[in-house]
């Protein structure tokens, strides 16, 4: 059984859904509990229903489970401390931004509809119970390697999924960064402008 998630709700300025409010990025992984299969299916199903401009859905996925040859590979094309913790996830997920059509002809939205792709995704894994956790700090060009990936397909985020686990495994630094407070812009400086 994996340990329980921490109770790391945001303290919104105003109501919102609680499955925003509860959703967190923790690092800390179970490594042992095998991903629940259903439960990776219903959250790719949510990045498959993800609103697209003119419907052309411009992402992909690479999904790797742990212990495969593709999740060691995803590992190596990690940087930095991401290295230290994801390996533990049940779950590696390349998310992919499809920045021309099969023709050549650009999708200027591709990012920002694999964004609400992979916040679908999100979304749909915490409400299953599990946890996610997005990375930006890897190499561009190992992942370009991986199978499947067309030179029209940019590599954007990794996405680690699976169980929360034992805080105490994480490196030091990292076990306080976990249950650091969580912070966030005032909403009046996000917003630029209003009327």
């Amino acid at each position: 059984m994996s340990t329980p998630v921490l109770d790391r709700a945001a303290n919104t300025t105003v109501p919102v859904l609680d499955i925003l409010a509860e959703r967190w990025s923790p690092r800390a992984f179970d490594s042992t509990t095998p991903i629940d299969e259903a439960k990776l299916a219903a959250a790719l199903e949510a990045a498959r229903w993800a609103p697209s401009a003119n419907n052309t859905q411009p992402w992909r996925f690479i999904v790797a489970r742990r212990g495969s040859d593709l999740h060691a590979r995803i590992l190596d094309g990690l940087l930095g401390f991401n290295q230290a913790w994801a390996g533990n996830a049940a779950v590696l997920i390349v998310a992919l931004a499809e920045e021309t059509t099969a023709d050549g002809a650009p999708l200027s939205h591709a990012q920002y509809d694999l964004g609400q792709a992979v916040a679908h995704l999100s979304v749909q894994a915490h409400a299953d119970g599990l946890v996610v956790h997005q990375m930006s700090g890897f190499e561009r060009a190992t992942l370009e390697q991986l199978p499947g990936v067309e030179p029209r397909f940019a590599p954007t985020t990794v996405i680690a999924l699976g169980q929360f686990g034992d805080v105490d495994s994480l490196p030091e630094v990292l076990q306080e960064r976990e249950v650091a407070p969580r912070v966030r812009r005032n909403l009046d400086d996000t917003v630029l402008a209003s009327a």
